[in-house]
Parts: structure tokens; C-alpha cells; sequence
């Protein structure tokens, strides 16, 4: 089994500046080809941080993959620290300077001085060259081990990582490619999840096959996974997904539930409009955020007053002092209201409590009414997600628009797990 290190060099990842996405990128890409990420480290850019990190890696890691400290500026020292540690000195390669001459050139902007110092290449390591940017990557072996130091932007490191590495990489080592497809549910939590697929999960297990729950707020990801490359049984046991939570299950891989529900809007020559209280228009915003959604997305409403939510959406004022706001009661009046203004044939509608006030005693924070008017009936439920607004907001989100998903389909949403 081969051992590969991640070394992320950066202050701004150490005080949370910037959140670490290379290492996550390339462990799933690793594992992907049958190679596992044994350490990861994240160290501040000084001289003695990354030379005393290369020694410890060198000593335990046959693959060591440097992101990070490769740019024009003077806090950018890897290269530096690479030619100490390898005993070799910096010079000019002249391809690497013409390639960043063009750069330039084609983007009709001066080059300066210290942009042709991205040109001067540790003489012992062998150049990886980087089209998306101007900093190559760098391919050194030292005592059994490889290091590779590649840039800390994300779409550089990507390109030199997909295009260079792991191409060597699975060269170089004899591992067998990992299948795994990953299923993506909405509306249950994990814990229900596991009890539900129990038996299905032990199933899988005892083929071979390996099972991760992958949770976050309002979904969670389940991700089978077969060491022994057989996709056939990976395919086989997702299927089973279908019969077994239809109401959760709702796609594979990268999908969003946007773009499964326009999917379905564009398959059925339907329109969609939302009429939104506590989600501030984030339902039209993720529903439009997918090219191609002006075919099915209308419009809607922000109606966060009483006052809009009866101009806009045709919700009776009486409702409103009868119920309040955030009830079944009003909810109901804004999709049917949302609907007939908006002449859509699905309409969405939400009122809550977001949060972190405004609750009482009948109708705590993260109390959210959602309702569904479509072309056969309307529907309603009430939620509780919690005290966080941001995680209120994306929630609702979330469980709106599997709502209007499971109703489209004609599947029954099931009373549970709320």
C-alpha cells in the first residue's frame, strides 16, 4: 500500500482565512485511483515550518504532495526551502519563462520584474507546467520518496494535479482503481438513515463492500464503495435505494435538488414561482442559480410584512390575526395567492422562525410552515430546525424543494423524521 502525505502550506489556513479545499480535493481523488491519504498536515509559510515538515514526511511517506508558498512575492519561500533541502540552487529554465512571458502577453498585461522570478526552477527537480497559471509544479525524488510542490491556488493545483500526478502516480504504483458511487438523500438524519437501511447495510458489508455516511445540514450522502472494483454490485445496492426511501433519495454524485426538480419541471412543461417569508428568496435563488431555469422558473415573492404578504400574495388579513404569520393556515394562502398572481403550475411557499429571535412559547425558533400548491393539490408541514438561522434558512431550502420534488413524482411524503 502506498503512503502519501499532504503538506498544505499557508498562515491563512492555520487562522481559518481560508478554508483548506486542496487537501479534501485530492484525498477523494486519491482514493478514487486506490490510494489513501495517511497524513495531512497544515503548516504556517516560515522556513523552519516547512523544512522541519519535509524531514518528518521523508521519514514515514513514500508520496508527499506540497500545496502552497509558490508565488512572486516574498512570503513565498518553498522553493527556497526545497533547494536547502535537497542541496540544490534555483535557476532560470527557459521554457518556464517563455511560458510565462505568454502569460502575460495574452492577457495584454505588463510583466514584471518579480513575475520572471517564477521562472527560477530548483535544478534537481523535474518541471510540471502549468497552463492554468504562471508557478510550475516541481517533481523531486530524495531516498525512496517523491514530492511533488504545487501551487496552493485551487484551479492551478487541480490542472497540474489531474494532468501530471496522478498519472505518474498510477504508473509508478500498482494499485487497483476504488468504485464507489455516492447517494444523496434529504430529510432524514443519519441516525434514522442507518436504522432504516440496516439490513441493506449489512447486506453490502457482507460482499465486501463499504458503506460512509456523509452528513450536513438537511442532507445526508451515502457513499458505497467497492476496494475490489466491482461496479456492478455498487449499481445493484443503489438501486435498491429507489424502492426503499423514494421520499429521501432524490440523486447521484453532484446533483442539487435544483437541478433534479428542473429536471423534472422541463420534463413536464411546468413552472415554478415561490413565495418566501423567512428564507429572504433563497428558494428562486437556488432554483435559478441552474442554467437553463428561466425555461421553468417565473418569478415570486419576498413578502416578509403582513402588508406584502397581502398586496402580493392575496393572504387574507384575517388569516393573518386568526393565525399569524407562521402558520398552516397563512402558508396555504400564500402558495394558492403565489400560484394565480404568478400563473405558475407549481408555487412554493414559506413562513418561519428563523431566528436567533422572535420565537414564543407555541412557536419556538426554527419553526418553518412549507407549503406546495400544484396542479392536482396543495399540501403543508410544519418544522423545527433548530436555533441557527443560516442552517434554518438553507434547510428549508433544502426540504422545500424536495417537497415540490416528491410531489411531482406523485410520492407520498412520509410524516416521519421532521
Amino acid at each position: 500500500m502506498i503512503n502519501v502525505e499532504i503538506i498544505s502550506i499557508g498562515d491563512e489556513l492555520l487562522i481559518g482565512q481560508t478554508i483548506n479545499t486542496n487537501a479534501s480535493w485530492m484525498g477523494v481523488q486519491l482514493a478514487i485511483q486506490g490510494i489513501k491519504v495517511a497524513n495531512v498536515v497544515t503548516i504556517s509559510d516560515t522556513w523552519d515550518a516547512i523544512s522541519h515538515a519535509l524531514k518528518v514526511s521523508q521519514e514515514r511517506s513514500q508520496v508527499v504532495l506540497i500545496t502552497g508558498g509558490l508565488g512572486p512575492t516574498k512570503d513565498d519561500i518553498t522553493k527556497q526551502v526545497l533547494c536547502d533541502f535537497f542541496n540544490t540552487k534555483l535557476v532560470l529554465n527557459q521554457d518556464v519563462l517563455e511560458h510565462v512571458e505568454s502569460f502575460f502577453i495574452k492577457r495584454n498585461r505588463p510583466m514584471l520584474e518579480v513575475n520572471k522570478m517564477q521562472a527560477m526552477i530548483p535544478e534537481a527537480c523535474e518541471v510540471l507546467f502549468n497552463e492554468q497559471g504562471t508557478a510550475p509544479g516541481m517533481w523531486f525524488e530524495n531516498s525512496d520518496t517523491i514530492f511533488v510542490s504545487m501551487p496552493g491556488v485551487p484551479y492551478e493545483m487541480k490542472y497540474l494535479f489531474e494532468t501530471h500526478v496522478i498519472p505518474r502516480l498510477t504508473n509508478r504504483f500498482p494499485v487497483k482503481k476504488l468504485i464507489q458511487k455516492t447517494y444523496l438523500t434529504q430529510g432524514i438524519g443519519e441516525s434514522f438513515l442507518a436504522e432504516r437501511l440496516i439490513d441493506w447495510e449489512n447486506e453490502l458489508r457482507a460482499e465486501g463492500l463499504d458503506l460512509a455516511y456523509l452528513p450536513s445540514p438537511g442532507m445526508v450522502k451515502l457513499r458505497v464503495s467497492s476496494s475490489s472494483g466491482n461496479l456492478n454490485r455498487v449499481a445493484f445496492y443503489g438501486n435498491q435505494l429507489n424502492e426503499m426511501i423514494p421520499t429521501h433519495l432524490y440523486g447521484e454524485e453532484e446533483e442539487t435538488l435544483p437541478e433534479v426538480v428542473g429536471k423534472l419541471l422541463l420534463k413536464n412543461g411546468q413552472t415554478i414561482g415561490a413565495v418566501e417569508s423567512c428564507t429572504g428568496g433563497n428558494i428562486l435563488a437556488s432554483l435559478t442559480s441552474v442554467s437553463g431555469s428561466s425555461g421553468y422558473v417565473l418569478g415570486g415573492f419576498v413578502t416578509y410584512s403582513n402588508e406584502l404578504k397581502i398586496k402580493l400574495s392575496k393572504v387574507k388579513s384575517e388569516t393573518l390575526t386568526n393565525f399569524g404569520a407562521v402558520s398552516e393556515e397563512v402558508v396555504l394562502e400564500m402558495a394558492t395567492g403565489g400560484k394565480s398572481e404568478l400563473g405558475v403550475d407549481w408555487s412554493i411557499s414559506v413562513s418561519g422562525v428563523a431566528g436567533p429571535l422572535g420565537g414564543s412559547e407555541d412557536k419556538p425558533v426554527g419553526t418553518v410552515w412549507i407549503a406546495i400548491d400544484g396542479p392536482i393539490r396543495k399540501i403543508s408541514r410544519k418544522f423545527l430546525f433548530g436555533t441557527d438561522r443560516q442552517r434554518t434558512v438553507q434547510m428549508t431550502v433544502l426540504t422545500a424543494l424536495n417537497m415540490l420534488r416528491c410531489e411531482i413524482l406523485g410520492i407520498n411524503i412520509e410524516k416521519k423524521h421532521d
